[in-house]
C-alpha cells in the first residue's frame, strides 16, 4: 500500500489496521513544481494499492496519483487499485450546459489510460461515474458509519426526522431514514448559479423534532447553512448535519461557526484536522477501517459489497 501525499494520516490509518506498513516512495517537487515519483519497494508480482484523495491541490494530487500509477505499471506488479476515498472532479460528472466538458469521464480515462485495473472510491457524487470506467469499481459507502454515529451521540434520535438539503439525496435520505424506521423530509432549492442558493422550500414536517441534514459533501456550505436556518424557522428542537466528504473551501469555516448546527459530522476522505481547530462544530467519522477491509476483501477476492450493508 502506497501513500499519496494528499492525506498521507489516512493510508497510515489503513495501514495499521492491515498490520503493515505504508510501502516506501519518494514523491516531491522539482522547482519548476513538475512531480516526481520514485518507488522505494519492489513491486513486481504484487497487489499494488496507491490511496490518494481530491484534498488540497487537486490537481496536483491527481497527476501524482497517475505518474504513481505510471510508476507501479512499468515494474510488473500483478494488479494496481487506486484507492480514492474522495473521486476527483466528481461533481462535474454531466453535460448540463452547452459545451461544458464531463470531466469525472475525463479523470476515469486518464486513470486507466495510466494502467489502473480497479478503483476503490467512496460515495461518489453520482452514481453513473462507475459507467465512466472499463475496469472495475467498488463503491463504498459511509452509511453503516453515519448510522452507528446517530444510535450512540445523538439524543432521541428515535423521534428525528432525517433531511435531504436538495433533490438529488433523496435517495441517500430515504435510505437511512428506512433503516432508522424515522420520517424524511426534502428542502427544494433554486440556484441562481453554482455554490449560491436562491429560494429553498421545506417538504415535510420538523417541528418539534430533531433534524439531520444528510449530504455527500459539504463545500462553501452555504447550502447546508440555509438549510439549517430553514429548518429552526419552520420548528426543529436541534439541527445536524452529517456529509461524508468535508471539503470546506472558501468562507466554510465562518459560515458553520455562526450557523445553528450542534454538529456538523464528516468522514475522514479529506484530512480533517486544521478544520476541527478552527471550527468546534466538525465532528470527524474514521472510515480506515472500511478501506481497509474492502483492500483485505479485494486482495483475498472476497466479496466487497456487503460492507456497505453491515
Amino acid at each position: 500500500v502506497f501513500s499519496g501525499s494528499s492525506h498521507p494520516d489516512l493510508s497510515t490509518k489503513i495501514c495499521e489496521r492491515l498490520e503493515q506498513e505504508v510501502a516506501k516512495a519518494k514523491l516531491k517537487k522539482f522547482s519548476n513544481k513538475e512531480t516526481s515519483v520514485e518507488l522505494q519497494e519492489s513491486v513486481r508480482g504484487k497487489d499494488v494499492y496507491l490511496v490518494q484523495t481530491a484534498a488540497g491541490e487537486v490537481n496536483d494530487n491527481l497527476m501524482e496519483l497517475l505518474i504513481m500509477i505510471a510508476a507501479c505499471k512499468t515494474a510488473s506488479p500483478s494488479r494496481i487499485t487506486a484507492v480514492i476515498p474522495s473521486f476527483f472532479y466528481a461533481r462535474q460528472d454531466k453535460k448540463d450546459k452547452a459545451k461544458t466538458p464531463i470531466t469525472a469521464k475525463l479523470v476515469a480515462n486518464m486513470l486507466t489510460t495510466a494502467g489502473a485495473d480497479h478503483i476503490i472510491t467512496m460515495d461518489l457524487h453520482a452514481s453513473q461515474i462507475q459507467g465512466f470506467f472499463d475496469i472495475p469499481v467498488d463503491n463504498l459507502y459511509a452509511e453503516p458509519a453515519i448510522l452507528k454515529y446517530i444510535k450512540e451521540s445523538i439524543p432521541n434520535w428515535q423521534t428525528s426526522v432525517i433531511v435531504s438539503p436538495d433533490a438529488g439525496g433523496a435517495k441517500r435520505v430515504t435510505s437511512i431514514a428506512d433503516r432508522l424506521n424515522v420520517d424524511f423530509a426534502l428542502i427544494h432549492k433554486e440556484r441562481k448559479r453554482a455554490n449560491e442558493v436562491e429560494k429553498m422550500t421545506l417538504v415535510g414536517s420538523v417541528e418539534g423534532k430533531v433534524a439531520i441534514l444528510v449530504d455527500d459533501m459539504a463545500d462553501t456550505c452555504g447550502t447546508i447553512c440555509m438549510a439549517a436556518d430553514k429548518l429552526v424557522e419552520a420548528g426543529a428542537e436541534k439541527v445536524y448535519a452529517f456529509c461524508v466528504h468535508g471539503v470546506f473551501s472558501g468562507p466554510a469555516l465562518t459560515r458553520l461557526n455562526a450557523s445553528k448546527f450542534e454538529a456538523v459530522v464528516v468522514t475522514n476522505t479529506m484530512p480533517q484536522d486544521e478544520n476541527m481547530k478552527k471550527c468546534t462544530k466538525i465532528q470527524c467519522i474514521d472510515i480506515s477501517m472500511l478501506l481497509a477491509e474492502a483492500i483485505r476483501r479485494t486482495h483475498n477476492g472476497d466479496f466487497v459489497f456487503e460492507l456497505n450493508f453491515r
